[in-house]
């Protein structure tokens, strides 16, 4: 994932000082992050405004990179790279995609060697946000993406959707809303590292967005809070794995509990949360 911010060395210092991230390496105008492994799976460009530069992806295959870019080419969306952005990958390419979302779809193996860190995430996990037209958008990643629904939200989907492309429960959420990517997530060992996570945060004056939760869709417990960009980060464990392809999707009718198991009046939503995010960039 590309992030454009206003404010590179705090958008780091941040990411660094409260998530636990660690520096790998800068090109340019940009510097780039990894979790737990040398190879970027965060990207902070300094561009003059705070807002989503490309999504990225991950093909499991060069035969499979290829039908991908087939497939982008057939649907006559346009491509903006032909070779990766991203430090470290073999091979990829980028192109915008509908609500002019741009993703980065990447050909690499693995985080690279282990790197020593005192605390911090295992790894990048999943993306959040908040199309116009949330089922165009779920129509666009299956059948261009091969992203399979795990969850439905909300009766017929009138909602969200929660969607996989491996055996954890999802790899993209989206929820109905006014095109923005909500939050970026990353997966950690233990509700001891969320704990932890809201210490360092009161530590600096700062507070959590929303406390722990269970989420119903997904299973995980997780954490929010709010990055420089206005950008939402969400700390997780504990993620439910479906390895049934063609298990059908879990419904959840309109007024179902699916955000939050541990509190099934209210789901416990914090106040504001749904109105934080970040743009398309305009820069490209």
């Amino acid at each position: 994932m590309t992030i454009r911010t206003t404010d590179i060395e705090a958008s780091v210092r941040e990411q660094v000082e409260i998530l636990g991230l660690h520096e790998v390496g800068r090109t340019g105008d940009r510097v780039h992050l990894a979790a737990a492994g040398s190879r970027p799976e965060l990207t902070y460009v300094a561009g003059g405004e705070d807002s989503i530069d490309l999504l990225g992806l991950i093909a499991p295959s060069g035969d499979a990179l290829c039908e991908v870019r087939r497939r982008v080419e057939s649907e006559g969306l346009a491509i903006i790279g032909d070779r990766p952005a991203t430090e470290g990958a073999e091979d990829g390419f980028s192109f915008v995609g509908p609500e002019g979302f741009a993703y980065e779809v990447l050909l690499r193996t693995g985080l690279g060697p282990v790197q020593p860190t005192g605390f911090g995430p295992k790894r990048y996990g999943h993306f959040n946000y908040h199309p116009r037209d949330h089922r165009g958008m779920v129509e666009f990643l299956t059948r261009v993406l091969d992203f399979r629904v795990s969850d439905v939200i909300g009766t017929g989907g009138s909602r969200g959707y929660f969607l996989r492309c491996n055996d954890e429960h999802h790899g993209i959420a989206l929820l109905q809303g006014r095109g923005t990517l909500h939050h970026h997530a990353w997966e950690t060992q233990s509700v001891v590292d969320l704990v932890k996570l809201g210490d360092r945060l009161h530590a600096r004056g700062r507070e959590l967005l929303q406390s722990p939760v269970r989420h119903g869709a997904g299973q995980n417990v997780a954490c929010y809070y709010v990055e420089h960009t206005g950008a939402v980060v969400e700390l997780y464990t504990d993620m439910e794995h479906i390895f049934d392809d063609d298990r059908p999707p879990v419904e959840w009718e309109d007024g179902a509990v699916w955000w939050n198991e541990w509190s099934t009046t209210t789901g416990f939503l914090a106040q504001g949360f749904r109105d934080h995010g970040i743009a398309p960039t305009t820069k490209r």
